[in-house]
C-alpha cells in the first residue's frame, strides 16, 4: 500500500529534509537554488516560512531578507513571486496564504 497517506507524508517529509540539508549550509545559507522544480519549491517554501505573515515588506526589506540566505536576491525574489509564495503590489511584498503557494507535494 504505497499510496497510503501516512507513507506519502513520511516520503514527503524525508524528501523535504533531504533537500534542505543538501541546499542549505549548517549556518542556514542557501548554497544555490535547485534547478529541479520540486526541489526549488521546497527551498522557496522554507524561505517563505522565515517571513512574517501579514507583514508588508518593501522591496529593499525583501532584498535584505533574501541576501541573508543568498546573494542573488533578484532571482529568488522573482521566483517567490512567480510561484505565489509572495504577492507584490506597488513594490510592497506580502506573504500569501499557504493555500495559494505552488504545491510541491503534488508534483511527480
Amino acid at each position: 500500500m504505497s499510496n497510503h497517506p501516512a507513507n506519502t507524508q513520511t516520503k514527503n517529509e524525508k524528501l523535504q529534509k533531504s533537500v534542505l540539508r543538501h541546499f542549505f549550509t549548517e549556518q542556514g545559507r542557501l548554497k544555490n537554488l535547485p534547478a529541479q522544480l520540486k526541489k526549488k519549491l521546497i527551498v522557496l517554501e522554507h524561505l517563505t516560512n522565515q517571513l512574517e505573515p501579514k507583514k508588508a515588506y518593501s522591496e529593499q526589506e525583501m532584498n535584505e531578507f533574501i541576501k541573508f540566505y543568498h546573494e542573488d536576491y533578484a532571482t529568488i525574489r522573482r521566483e517567490l513571486f512567480i510561484h505565489r509564495f509572495v504577492n507584490r503590489n506597488n513594490e510592497i511584498y506580502e506573504v500569501n496564504a499557504p493555500g495559494e503557494w505552488r504545491d510541491w507535494v503534488s508534483l511527480k
